[in-house]
């Protein structure tokens, strides 16, 4: 434990011993540096309450069983990578740090990372199996072999139509593509996964074919990855004479067999970048090189000009006609300086000119003719305006009023077939025969021209 004493005070006259005396800061850092150097990484399982998800986008919660609560933090770098959204109530499995919050004194624990404790049986059984393996040896860095730096032939151990041999092969195309690759094709998923890629590394490593061997699977849920945590892969990894890396899923997956492995890598992409070259880079470094004594002879003699500079640069500044420009440059400041000012300021005077222009133009009485003399011509127009929409409805109203005296005039009358009889010379309207004798003489008009008849006869019937 580190030693925490902030106050050395001296020994009393008295003899006494001096007292050890801490603040609660100090007390709790104290604290925290004990349970967090105490306890390793481990697994809590229990349901979510009192969930709180900050702007800072942490998340707090207390984890809970029948008996017992815990506060918990699970910080934002973390929290992205989780599969699910966490909710009240949620029954999870954490891993976690043992820690304490200084700030509040409170014991609490520091999540890394988080599950649906629906994995909790693979969980448990995968731990079982990770210190059983442990315990006999199989993940001493002893037993771990070192990558070639330059490997002649890279092996793959994966699902030939998964997504982690695209990857694993575009990264190699792109780094070094004159690298020759051997995959040894199984399954990675399902029950007969574990017993195939078990043959796969037997196999590659009976061959000896290659300098390196990568056994890579894409991401997945911890069940989809549970072929690699099986015993057998495991002591096949370690058998293996070849070194082995292994790209088994995402940055946050873990299996049994990135624990075996000579090397683990975050992803498939990761492990193809882990043991290829990069062609580009040992063209680099040879030319570098090449350019290596070049570049120290030119490094001397650069050296030993920026000495003859510097000391070149001392005698001019010592002179006095340095000082003198210096002055000189100083004025050349001040009169441009003044100028700029000039101009400033007749700036402002021009644009206060202006507005006293643009007042003086706003009250002068032209302004205000030219102003009554728009009205004018306005209302001239709105006259005539007025004027044709009245001899329009005035015209409306006569051809209206034609119409109607056209409809009750005697002459459409005779245009339908009928006659006046007038008597002559009288020329009165003749209604009935009894009006008239025989021998009178009648008008007829019709309704185009008129006749002249002599009455024969007369009907009164």
């Amino acid at each position: 434990m580190q030693n925490f004493l902030p106050y050395d005070h001296p020994p009393t006259q008295e003899g006494r011993p001096k007292r050890e005396v801490y603040s609660v800061s100090q007390l709790n850092r104290a604290a925290r540096s004990i349970l967090e150097g105490s306890f390793p990484l481990i697994w809590i399982e229990g349901e979510i309450s009192n969930l709180a998800k900050p702007s800072s986008g942490h998340v707090y919660f207390t984890l809970k069983d029948e008996a017992a609560s815990i506060r918990c933090a699970m910080f934002r770098q973390r929290n992205r990578l989780l599969s699910f959204t966490p909710e009240n109530g949620a029954h999870v499995l954490i891993r976690a740090q043992v820690s304490l919050y200084e700030g509040r004194g409170e014991f609490q624990v520091i999540a890394e990372h988080m599950e649906a404790a629906g994995d909790g049986a693979l969980r448990r059984a995968f731990e079982a199996l990770k210190q059983r393996l442990a315990a006999e040896g199989l993940f001493d860095a002893a037993y771990k072999k070192l990558l070639p730096t330059l490997p002649r032939r890279i092996g793959i151990v994966t699902s030939p139509t998964g997504a982690a041999i695209h990857d694993i092969l575009s990264i190699l195309q792109r780094r070094f593509p004159a690298l020759p690759i051997i995959i040894y094709q199984t399954q990675v998923q399902g029950n007969g996964a574990p017993a195939q890629i078990a043959r796969a590394i037997h196999l590659a490593s009976q061959r000896n074919e290659c300098d390196v061997l990568i056994v890579a699977r894409g991401g997945g849920s911890l069940e989809d990855l549970w072929a690699f945590n099986d015993e057998a892969v495991a002591r096949a990894i370690h058998a293996c004479t070849i070194p082995v890396v292994s790209g088994i899923g995402h940055e946050v997956d873990f299996t049994i067999a990135d624990f075996v492995a000579d090397q683990r890598a975050a992803t498939p992409s990761a492990a193809a970048e882990l043991v290829s070259p990069d062609q580009t880079e040992w063209l680099q470094q040879f030319a570098r090189q090449r350019n290596r004594l070049l570049t120290l002879m030119q490094d001397r003699m650069m050296g030993k000009q920026h000495r003859l500079h510097w000391l070149t640069q001392r005698l001019r500044q010592q002179h006095p006609g340095q000082r003198l420009r210096t002055q000189a440059q100083r004025l050349d400041e001040l009169e441009q300086r003044l100028h700029h000012a000039q101009r400033v300021l007749l700036r402002q005077q021009r644009s206060t000119l202006a507005e006293l222009s643009s007042c003086l133009y706003r009250h002068i009485p032209s302004h205000r003719l030219d102003q009554l003399r728009i009205k004018q011509q306005h209302l001239v127009q709105r006259m005539h305006q007025a004027l044709r929409l009245s001899l329009q409805r005035r015209q409306q109203r006569l051809a209206s009023a034609s119409r109607a005296l056209d409809t009750v005039s005697p002459l459409a009358t005779l245009a339908r077939g009928y006659a006046i009889v007038h008597a002559v010379p009288l020329y009165t309207v003749l209604r009935s025969a009894h009006d008239v004798g025989p021998g009178d003489t009648l008008e007829v008009r019709l309704a185009q021209g008129s006749l002249l008849c002599h009455v024969d006869e007369v009907r009164r019937e």
